[in-house]
């Protein structure tokens, strides 16, 4: 009998699902990108039944490649896109609007009146964000507001608010299961860090009934059955996508830390059963919830990251694809000071500016596609550091070494640069797919498949990158990014 784990991984521009063996092996994995929607100037949408849609063929095509024999067990883990919100019909399972994506700014004048009505402080301290357009409440408010289908669904008691996983498992159980878990629960700006529930006084301030919103589990937990060719496999875990990558990298202990390439650019640090207050725009959060104990993590949000390669692929088409970009930057001039600041979802932690934009500063007659592309590659490794400064502040533990995975890991010339610039070393794993993992560990321990000393001995560690460039130009680099991020702030109030 063998056991595989199922890991849905539902991202911002596609769903993929990968399958691990009880070795924490990849057997097989399929992706689908999906349909981006921009309706005005800064709004970011999805659509669920897409999202649904594009989940369920990987998972199909990903099970077809899998040679399993009679008697083979499988288990469900989910890991998602944060903070992006659908709101559908509980009778008829159809949504009311897109999902509203996590990059969305649509409410960034509505969390703005709110600062004003002095909530900034009670929300922190209750969930550990700060009051801003990235988090899910707002969004639950703007769909009451604005779309009448779901007010009359609000009125007649038919209205559901998910998550992504939320989303995900409710469909994948037809119904019979409304869940999510702490992870994800924990960045909606409605879920008390400390208590451990939705909020009362949170939820009257949104405006969001808790009739709308599910039951919170933990992150290895029961979550429902998925029936697939007369079997019902069971869901037994589910995290955030960054929380689940935390895990996946086995920052089990406290002082640990990681940073995901993906979309965007999300550092996150376990500082165990205490949860840290932020004094540099960082947010506290809860990484997970195992056998009744929660962990909690400081973490710093990159807005874009990944994007700003696809921008660079899509939007200027400068390059074919992502890995052509690191031959570029290898191309370019290296005394060329272009910078590239990719507000374009204004800039997350420390700055948290809802109004920044982007910028390319620096432009000499000699810039070309190659100077563009590698200060685009530079802004990811800076805006790390900008993170993990603030961070050490915070938590007062340093850094020894940084975890990485995500896509742009892969690129060597980021991470090379990415050291230099942090001045400590970058441990890349052979298994990158740490979010898919993470979420595969949180379920494969609830379905007594490992243990954490288990999960220990499988990550291993596939190159480390170590500083080269002098610390004194270093830090002249850096010097010209805050410079460079100054002149962008505010831009767009």
């Amino acid at each position: 009998m063998n056991n595989f784990i199922l890991s849905l991984d539902q991202g911002t521009t596609s769903s993929r699902t990968i399958v691990f063996d009880d070795v924490a092996n990849i057997v097989s994995s399929s992706q689908l990108e999906f349909q981006q929607y921009f309706p005005q100037s800064g709004w970011v949408e999805h659509d669920p039944m897409e999202i649904l849609s594009s989940q369920l063929w990987t998972l199909k095509e990903a099970m077809q490649k899998v040679k399993f024999t009679l008697g083979d067990k499988f288990t469900i883990g989910i890991t998602n896109q944060r903070e992006t919100v659908v709101a559908w019909n509980k009778k008829t399972g159809k949504p009311y609007y897109n999902a509203i994506v996590w990059q969305d700014t649509r409410t960034s004048n509505y969390c703005k009146e709110l600062q004003g009505k002095g909530y900034s402080d009670l929300l922190k301290n209750k969930t550990g964000l700060v009051l801003d357009s990235y988090f899910s409440a707002s969004k639950m408010n703007w769909i009451i507001n604005n779309v009448p289908e779901a007010k009359i669904g609000l009125d007649n008691n038919e209205l559901l608010f998910g998550t992504i996983d939320t989303w995900l498992i409710w469909n994948l159980t037809k119904g019979q299961s409304y869940v999510t878990d702490v992870s994800n629960a924990s960045r909606t700006l409605l879920f008390n860090i400390n208590s451990c529930q939705w909020d009362e006084e949170l939820l009257s301030i949104f405006e969001i009934p808790l009739e709308c919103l599910p039951e919170v589990k933990s992150s290895s937990d029961d979550f429902g059955f998925f029936e697939f060719n007369d079997q019902k496999i069971p869901i037994n875990g589910v995290a955030g996508d960054q929380q689940a990558a935390l895990f996946g990298q086995c920052c089990f202990e406290k002082g640990m830390a990681k940073n995901t390439y993906g979309t965007g650019c999300f550092m996150l640090m376990n500082t165990g059963d205490k949860k840290i207050s932020s004094n540099n725009g960082l947010l506290t959060t809860i990484a997970w919830k195992i056998n009744g104990k929660i962990t909690y993590a400081l973490e710093g949000s990159v807005f874009v990251a990944g994007s700003a390669i696809q921008w660079l692929r899509d939007g200027l088409q400068i390059i074919e694809n992502a890995s052509a970009s690191e031959k570029l930057a290898l191309e370019a001039n290296p005394n060329n000071e272009v910078y590239v600041v990719p507000a374009f979802a204004g800039l997350g932690a420390p700055y948290w500016d809802m109004y920044a934009r982007g910028g390319i500063l620096g432009l000499t007659r000699d810039s070309g596609i190659a100077e563009i592309t590698k200060a685009t590659l530079d802004s990811l490794a800076y805006q790390t550091k900008d993170v993990l400064d603030a961070m050490m502040k915070d938590a007062n533990i340093p850094l020894t070494s940084l975890q990485v995975d995500g896509g742009a890991c892969a690129n060597n010339y980021l991470m090379q640069f990415q050291s230099d610039i942090l001045r400590t070393d970058i441990d890349r794993p052979i298994c990158k797919e740490s979010t898919a993992l993470g979420v595969a560990f949180l379920a494969g321990l609830q379905a007594n498949i490992w243990s954490l000393e288990d999960i220990l001995k499988v990550r291993k560690t596939e190159k480390i990158f170590q500083p080269i460039m002098d610390e004194a130009t270093a830090q002249a680099k850096y010097r010209k990014w805050n410079k460079a991020v100054s002149r962008i702030r505010e831009w767009s109030e």
